[in-house]
């Protein structure tokens, strides 16, 4: 869809509403980082997968570059319209290319390890007739291990982003997360991490605690609440007055942060002038703060810092619970509510024990998004379920109570993850995380899930006899080879794909370009890596003509060697035979002497240059033996000679400077022996010939 831009106010595209209409809705805006100089003279967009959107932006053709600095010419982008444009989460880190192609390339070695230790199982799987890789009992640890290589990558959440160190400050400065990492995690939590299975809520949980933020970019969320008070929380006086500050507490509370029951710390009745007249008060908010940081959590362990009391098998758990919801209905009956004299504070305080108690309206209405309700659910109301034990009629209901507006794609995924359900997991991170994720989460899908690993390795004819795994990952092979940085790797995905991949492969190879001797060297490395010979061979071809042709001829020779070609060789001995052959003088051999220095001394695969080997070594012994006068030398321009003469191939033009070398030779030796024939007539003949043949006269 070609367009030239017009003038709109410096905006690229243009924006107005419809005639008659009045002024137009606010449209979401997306700023495009192209890095192309002005002027643009065309913009080309297109779709891609999902909700990309490829926008590319050229210069005129024959505009001047300024100051002779090389100036990008064009460029193509991809803009997601998923991620909310400007109405996105302020919470969220964008991924920018250079960060992208980190996770890219650290991403290789993981999968490529993952993949031979998939071969191997399945050599063994094959001896010991185990009907698939994920049958064995290491496997699942294997791609536990690759998930949290990869999970590095994408980066580390902290841990303790809501705990409160300094006065005034609810949230901690901290990382922006990623809803890249947030999908992978998640698929981690349900589908790899098998020591997660008795304690799945708990980690649903954590997962919240970290990503929240991301969960919708038009409603409000707990975290959205407890930072917008952070920002008044600086002018407030008396804090309890504000009812931000028990919304804050009670949206907190009923999703497990724990850690923000510190908050009541900054409750007014704390501060030493008034601690005599509030005692009441003092102690029912301090006895709320106690029963919030003992609130028993089935789980193996609490990271450092972390409020809550561990229980790590069901019974514990179950014991420590009932005796925590004893206190919690013994503290809400108590009378001392009566000599409270603050009514926002009683009402506050009540309201945090009612969540504690698991009162659904409540809970209901602190909690702003329904996974924000789905897990107080299993915090208060069902403290007791076990895995994924009624998780996706519990999220619909959920979804009923609490519809939510502006989700983005991690919502469609978790719903995907709870109804088990591998065809709407794959879609959605189709849809809004892109190839990248796609490739290498169906590793995940597939690791304890037999249903999944058939739909994923069935061969269908629909899609031309190859699996939906090796068609994602030629997809994502191929946007790997679009880029000029980062098509080195995308080898790794297209061997792993046994039916089209290595075609392609050899497609990818053949098309580098050839001007560069580091590009080839690379592509050549790549093809002894994968044993493709032939296509080794025909780029060394490719790389030798190209250089012959533009006068490196040394270097094309050199690569007709490597590629054993006899043919080309043969045609340039030809070249050579008629550029010498024309006038076979020391001034013209010595014009293509450094020519054939290059060859080397493996003459044996330099097809017809090897007379002309041979030729160069008899001229530089016959001028050593004419030079020194030695018998050594003079006895190697007659082995050098004699087998040019036996030679069958040596060409019949060079006979006659063969000739003429001979003689000259042979009257340098005679004029260097002609006084000697007057010491001895006897012995003239036989000293004559000695130089001719060193080994005696005959």
């Amino acid at each position: 869809m070609p367009g030239m831009p017009t003038d709109g106010g410096g905006a690229m595209v243009p924006f107005t509403g419809e005639p008659g209409q009045g002024a137009p809705p606010p449209a979401p805006v997306r700023p495009i980082r192209h890095g192309v100089a002005p002027p643009i003279f065309r913009i080309y967009v297109s779709w891609s997968s999902g909700n990309l959107l490829q926008v590319a932006c050229l210069r005129p053709p024959n505009s001047d570059g300024g100051g002779g600095t090389e100036e990008v010419v064009g460029s193509v982008v991809e803009v997601n319209l998923g991620d909310g444009g400007s109405g996105g989460s302020e919470a969220e880190e964008k991924i920018d290319e250079a960060e992208m192609r980190r996770i890219e390339y650290g991403s290789v070695p993981a999968f490529a390890l993952l993949q031979s230790r998939k071969n191997t199982l399945a050599d063994v799987a094959t001896m010991s007739h185990v009907p698939s890789v994920p049958d064995h009992a290491e496997w699942w640890q294997y791609v536990l291990e690759y998930s949290k290589t990869i999970g590095s990558l994408l980066g580390n959440p902290d841990p303790s982003g809501f705990m409160i160190e300094e006065p005034k400050t609810i949230l901690k400065v901290r990382e922006k997360p990623t809803s890249l990492r947030a999908a992978w995690e998640l698929l981690e939590i349900f589908y790899v991490d098998k020591r997660l299975q008795g304690w799945l809520p708990e980690r649903l949980v954590d997962w919240l605690a970290d990503f929240d933020s991301l969960l919708s970019t038009m409603a409000s969320t707990v975290y959205s609440k407890l930072s917008n008070f952070q920002k008044k929380l600086v002018n407030l006086q008396i804090v309890e007055d504000d009812p931000d500050y028990w919304n804050g507490l009670s949206a907190a509370l009923s999703v497990g942060w724990l850690d923000i029951v510190n908050m009541l710390r900054f409750h007014g009745s704390y501060q030493l002038d008034q601690m005599d007249s509030r005692e009441t008060e003092n102690g029912l908010v301090e006895a709320v703060a106690v029963l919030v940081s003992m609130m028993p959590r089935m789980r193996p362990n609490l990271p450092t810092g972390k409020l809550g009391q561990c229980c790590k098998t069901r019974p514990d758990f179950i014991k420590a619970w009932e005796k925590w919801r004893g206190q919690v209905t013994k503290l809400e009956c108590s009378a001392f509510w009566i000599q409270c004299g603050h009514q926002k504070t009683r009402d506050g305080l009540k309201n945090l024990l009612h969540i504690m108690m698991g009162n659904i309206k409540e809970i209901t209405a602190a909690t702003s998004h329904w996974l924000e309700l789905f897990a107080s659910h299993f915090l208060y109301i069902k403290p007791f379920t076990v895995g994924f034990e009624g998780m996706h009629h519990l999220a619909q209901k959920c979804i009923q109570l609490m519809p939510s507006s502006g989700t983005n794609g991690l919502t469609g995924l978790i719903i995907g993850v709870m109804s088990e359900n591998p065809e709407v997991v794959l879609a959605e991170c189709t849809k809004n995380f892109g190839p990248w994720l796609v490739t290498h989460a169906m590793e995940l899908l597939t690791a304890d899930n037999d249903y999944a690993d058939i739909m994923l390795h069935e061969e269908r004819p629909n899609l031309g006899g190859i699996s939906i795994e090796e068609l994602h990952r030629l997809v994502y092979a191929q946007v790997l080879c679009c880029h000029p940085l980062t098509w080195q790797i995308a080898p790794t995905y297209l061997s792993s794909c046994l039916n089209q991949g290595l075609g392609l492969l050899e497609i990818l190879l053949l098309k580098q370009p050839i001007q560069d001797n580091c590009l080839v060297l690379k592509t050549l490395e790549i093809c002894r890596l994968y044993e493709l010979e032939n296509v080794s061979t025909i780029i060394m071809k490719i790389a030798g003509i190209y250089r012959w042709k533009h006068g490196r001829k040394g270097t094309g020779v050199y690569w007709f060697q490597q590629a054993r070609d006899k043919v080309c060789l043969d045609r340039i001995a030809q070249q050579l035979f008629e550029h010498i052959g024309k006038s076979v003088t020391d001034d013209s051999f010595k014009q293509w002497e450094g020519l054939l220095e290059l060859l080397g001394s493996d003459i044996g695969s330099a097809g017809g240059l090897e007379f002309l080997h041979r030729y160069r070594d008899f001229k530089r012994s016959l001028q050593q033996a004419l030079d020194r006068r030695c018998g050594e030398a003079a006895r190697q321009t007659v082995d050098f000679l004699i087998q040019l003469m036996k030679n069958p191939s040596t060409p019949q033009r060079f006979w006659l400077p063969l000739l003429h070398d001979s003689v000259t030779y042979f009257l340098c030796w005679l004029r260097m022996l002609l006084p000697l024939a007057s010491r001895s007539q006897n012995q003239t003949h036989s000293v004559i010939l000695s130089p001719l043949y060193p080994g005696g006269a005959t």
